[in-house]
């Protein structure tokens, strides 16, 4: 099982550090990933880990934007958004698969509910 929390309604140029909690798996068996769903728009990469930790992945559309992260001790993953923009007001939720590539790819094994996040101007 993967839960969310964090979301919430943000002024513009805020921060937000979205949580993933995972359970029922063997957490540093599986890679992380963050996306997101806009209303009316397709499902976005925004970042993810490896299994350990020790390295992220970006797509080039998002680097410097999103910072993701991952505590194998505590089964957490994070995403840190900061200066956030009204056009970043989604759904937010983190996805789990023992690859990396096929997280980014194809698509993950697991998915969590969502958090929502929304960016008052």
């Amino acid at each position: 099982q993967l839960v969310e929390s964090g979301g919430g309604l943000v002024q513009v140029g805020g921060s937000l550090r979205l949580t993933c909690a995972a359970s029922g798996r063997t957490f540093s068996s599986y890679a992380m990933g963050w996306f997101r769903q806009a209303p009316g728009k397709e499902r976005e990469f925004l970042g993810g880990t490896i299994k350990s930790g020790s390295s992220t992945y970006y797509p080039d559309s998002v680097k410097g934007r999103f910072t993701s992260s991952r505590d194998n001790s505590k089964d957490t993953a994070y995403l840190q958004i900061n200066h956030l923009q009204p056009q970043a007001t989604a759904v937010y939720l983190c996805a789990e698969d023992r690859s990396l590539p096929t997280l980014v790819v194809v698509s993950p094994e697991f998915w969590g509910q969502g958090t929502q996040v929304t960016v008052s101007s």
